[in-house]
């Protein structure tokens, strides 16, 4: 019996695998890594190919999900595979669906998680993870049409007063990251549509950039501001609190990511 190992590569480089994940990589029999799930912009594949003494095979996202990872599976119903991910392994619904299919064919199947955007931006954040509500994805618009699922998720979170976590659209194809900026003026053309009050200039947001590096960036401010603010290169992600923080949430923005002492205002 084969088996298919699950091994998530962290936030930024191949410098945050676990040791555990680096084990299962030098053990295995084929070791596969996809990239378009998300952007891990310190990584290098010949470096990381160096330091393990072995290579590695990138996989597309069509062998993944218009393939159903049939190459994959059938290297693992004969052998030990590792498929290396960028995050923690099954954040992403294509890893669960191939684990599904492993399973069914009689493949063993194991996970070995890493860092993942999900707990890292909320802690940079300095907001209490238990007041996140649903997270979203802002998608880059499509021939002219905009997702406005973004923006009802951030209004259904606010009215329980609870923080959005945004992840930001990427098309690793195309070399096309969205950025804090991009999303903010999504978010903004939808209430100019809608004028519902969910998110204005006004309005108190978070960018994080580059998690998981030294050159992370975390600023809190409001949006007019944020629009102006040079983040960096990617990855991206957004952040929409709730209109009412805790006190311990207000200084946390303040002291590590900049927001103005207004934001104290917003204590209740």
């Amino acid at each position: 019996m084969g088996e298919l190992i699950f091994v998530g590569l962290g936030l930024f480089d191949e410098g945050d695998i676990s040791l555990k994940g680096l084990e299962a990589v030098r053990r295995a029999d084929h070791v596969y890594i996809e990239l378009y799930t998300s952007l891990m912009g310190g990584l290098s594949i010949r470096r990381f190919e160096r330091s393990i003494g072995r290579d590695v095979t990138l996989i597309s996202r069509r062998v993944l999900e218009d393939e159903d990872g049939e190459p994959i599976l059938e290297k693992a119903e004969r052998g030990r595979v590792v498929l290396l991910v960028p995050g923690d392994p099954l954040i992403a619904t294509t890893h669960v669906d191939l684990r599904i299919k492993a399973e069914k064919r009689g493949i063993e199947t194991r996970i070995i998680h890493g860092a993942s955007i999900l707990s890292a931006a909320i802690g940079l954040s300095g907001l209490q993870n238990y007041r996140f509500g649903k997270s979203v994805t802002i998608p880059f618009p499509y021939e002219g049409y905009i997702s406005e699922t973004p923006y009802d998720v951030i209004k259904e979170n606010k009215a329980r007063e609870l923080h959005t976590l945004c992840f930001l659209d990427i098309k690793a194809e195309e070399e096309k990251y969205m950025t804090i900026n991009e999303g903010l003026r999504i978010l903004l053309n939808l209430e100019e549509k809608r004028r519902e009050g969910v998110l204005t200039g006004k309005s108190l947001a978070v960018g994080i950039a580059r998690a998981g590096s030294k050159d992370v960036r975390v600023k809190a401010s409001y949006v007019w501001e944020l629009l102006q603010y040079d983040f960096g290169s990617a990855p991206h992600t957004l952040i929409i609190p709730s209109e009412r923080l805790h006190f311990m949430e207000a200084e946390a923005l303040i002291n590590l990511a900049g927001a103005p002492e207004e934001v104290r205002g917003m204590v209740g």
